[in-house]
């Protein structure tokens, strides 16, 4: 038997995979509070406007 030890070669760090914040897309960026409020507020609306109507 020899000596030299034989190793499996390691695993890529990263699996070949790309992070998603790496590629850059093209287009507009929406801020995340915008894209949150815009809903809550028409919802918000929606029941203000439902409530003065039933009455």
């Amino acid at each position: 038997m020899s000596s030299s030890k034989k190793s499996a070669p390691l695993p890529a760090s990263s699996g070949g995979l790309m992070r998603f914040f790496e590629d850059e897309t093209k287009g507009f960026r929406i801020d995340p509070k915008i894209v949150v409020s815009i809903p809550i507020s028409l919802i918000t609306i929606s029941w203000i406007i439902d409530l003065f109507l039933a009455t």
